[in-house]
């Protein structure tokens, strides 16, 4: 019985050995649980493209948005571990455990981490048209104009929906958040003067910022990006200690193999740190990690933490 047990183990790892030997055999399927155009369709169309040349077949990026990437991530949970379905995922899943209810999966339990893509943080925007160019103008006009301001975000429960409620709860303000499909139907929405201000992932605003069809009131990282050193950041504005930072990583269903876990760490670690996607992290303000799979997992942990204490505090829902 011993004898047989063992054969059986051993012809379990050959066949998976064999499995991770022939990976990938086929086209990989990568979930973004976010509309088109935003920070994270945009990275990982970045990455899918860097992927399919490394691994000689298409990695094709699909776009699941809704109930603040609750649906496409539960799509991404549920897939075969086969590692032919992959997520790109964004600070809101480790969000989403303390602001939902109920979600249809483990967040911990139900994936396999495989590495953080990039690091970055967010420009606290307007639309011109706003007659604000501080922080402190922004605080004054929400308090003068009480429960009129709007705010647009790229669902409830999203980063950058999240990151309003802190700043109103941190200034004393009262804004009106209005929800989008996505992150690019809100940046539209801004560009065009339906809603007054969103913090948007310096990905999605960079260019609009550039051309003058927004205007950058501070940004919500730690330190002042290099791209825009002129900006502030909220902390320093007159609101200390206001920090929302993003970041990107990808995961698969769990049960993957680990072998071809680790070959698609090695090819994204691989990616992210090629001069063609470092430079266009770069012009998009981001900066790439390329973690290693048992890192990422720790990094993802660690923000689930963080983000409960957060929604704790600010009394936050997904409305």
């Amino acid at each position: 019985m011993i004898k047989r047990m063992a054969l059986l183990l051993a012809a379990g790892c050959i066949t998976g050995s064999a499995v991770a030997q022939n990976y990938p055999s086929r086209a990989i399927r990568m979930i973004v649980a976010l509309g088109p155009g935003g920070g994270t369709d945009v990275t990982g169309r970045i990455v899918s493209q860097k992927l399919s040349e490394q691994m000689g077949v298409p990695v094709v990026v699909e776009n699941r948005p809704g109930a603040g990437t609750v649906i496409g991530t539960e799509v991404a949970a549920k897939a075969a571990p086969d590692g032919y379905t992959l997520v790109t995922a964004s600070p809101e899943l480790s969000i989403n455990p303390s602001l939902q209810a109920k979600l249809p999966y483990d967040t911990l339990r139900d994936f396999a981490a495989i590495s953080q893509l990039t690091t970055g943080q967010y420009f606290l925007s307007t639309h011109p048209s706003v007659p604000v160019r501080t922080v402190k103008d922004l605080i004054a006009l929400a308090k003068a104009k009480s429960g009129r301001v709007t705010y647009g975000s790229s669902g409830n429960g999203s980063a950058n929906h999240l990151g309003g409620v802190l700043f109103q709860n941190m200034t004393g303000t009262r804004l009106v958040h209005v929800p989008y499909k996505s992150a690019a139907q809100a940046a539209t929405a801004l560009m065009s003067g339906e809603i007054d201000l969103m913090i948007s992932s310096t990905t999605a605003a960079i260019n609009p910022i550039k051309s003058g069809r927004l205007r950058a009131i501070a940004v919500t990282g730690p330190k002042r990006l290099s791209l825009t050193p002129e900006v502030p950041t909220v902390s320093e504005s007159g609101v200390p200690g206001f920090e929302v930072t993003g970041w990107y990583m990808m995961l698969a269903p769990a049960g993957v193999p680990r072998d071809i876990i680790a070959r698609l760490n090695s090819e994204i670690v691989k990616a992210v740190h090629s001069p063609a996607v470092k430079d266009r992290f770069a012009a998009l303000g981001t900066e790439p990690v390329g973690s290693s799979a048992e890192a990422c997992g720790e990094f993802l942990r660690a923000e689930i933490a963080k983000w409960t204490k957060v929604v704790r505090a600010s009394g936050a829902k997904a409305d």
